[in-house]
């Protein structure tokens, strides 16, 4: 049992196993307390239940492989063994009613590259209790000037650790550490990401050409087109006149500010709040492949104009 701390909160997370063999099946959700006289045998341990131990909410119920993964442990101790000193949490929270969380460790101080583009590098730690996420630890950057979070490495997929939710699993500290290089090496990392895209050029045409290929106008109308034409229009005007885009107009890096900006900040989302929403992308990974895909498909235009 461990603890994550969230609003000023503390949520307590325990694991309860469920009887459900054949002898009673009809009380298929009833805790294995009820019955401590039984002995649970392979034959008939079909499924553990995790709930919250100050409620005792169902957050979910998995096959007796399932590894619980406590927030305190994955999210907490493993990152505290990962890094050193002058790391500090910047954010730690509960989504889907305590389904998942996250804790973002962080440098103290922002740093801001000869280009102007000033960041904050993070380590995400993130898990899961009904099976939504794999346990993640990853590298990410906060975008200070539109506080838009993202991913390091735009072509490339090594920049995490996942650990899936086993029996018996566990963290190898030693090759979490080498694979993601430790987050001080993040800063100069994204620096070198930052400059090589302020030194692409990307002239007018070949952005109506990257719009083209990122965000293409379908024939038939239908809310499809008026979707994709609402799109295009949102991403010309933070091309054209925002602020979190506009120093780097005509720069591969414009491109990306402008695609992650409407990603984050204007982007229509449905069935959660836009914070909620932005978040579960980062730690599902959406946002990665949303980056990445943006990243090539530019390298593709810029070839071809």
């Amino acid at each position: 049992m461990c603890t994550i701390t969230h609003s000023g909160r503390t949520v307590l997370i325990s694991l309860r196993s469920f009887w459900s063999c054949s002898r009673s099946a009809d009380r298929a959700d009833s805790p294995a307390s009820t019955y401590s006289s039984c002995t649970l045998t392979p034959s008939c341990w079909a499924h553990l239940g995790v709930t919250t131990s100050d409620t005792g909410d169902i957050l979910a119920i998995h096959t007796d492989e399932y590894g619980i993964h406590q927030y305190g442990t994955w999210l907490l101790d493993n990152v505290a063994a990962l890094f050193d000193d002058g790391l500090a949490i910047g954010s730690a929270g509960l989504l889907r009613d305590r389904k998942q969380a996250w804790v973002s460790v962080e440098v103290p101080d922002n740093i801001t590259t000869p280009e102007g583009v000033e960041f904050r590098p993070n380590l995400l730690a993130c898990s899961s209790h009904d099976g939504s996420l794999k346990s993640r630890y990853k590298r990410v950057v906060t975008n200070v000037v539109c506080d838009n979070t993202m991913n390091l490495g735009l072509r490339e997929d090594g920049q995490e650790v996942a650990v899936v939710h086993k029996r018996n699993s566990n963290l190898q500290l030693l090759n979490a550490r080498e694979a993601l290089q430790i987050v001080h090496t993040v800063a100069d990392d994204f620096a070198a990401e930052v400059k090589k895209l302020c030194q692409t050029t990307v002239i007018d045409r070949a952005w109506n050409a990257f719009l083209d290929a990122h965000t293409p106008i379908p024939e038939q109308p239908g809310r499809g087109r008026t979707n994709a034409v609402n799109k295009r229009s949102a991403l010309t005007r933070l091309w054209t006149s925002d602020s979190r885009v506009g120093p780097w107009k005509n720069t591969g890096w414009g491109v990306m500010q402008a695609v992650n900006t409407h990603l984050n900040h204007e982007a229509v989302i449905r069935g959660a709040s836009r914070a909620e929403r932005n978040m579960t992308r980062v730690m599902t990974g959406e946002l990665g492949k949303h980056d990445r895909t943006a990243a090539a498909t530019l390298h593709k235009v810029l070839a071809a104009v």
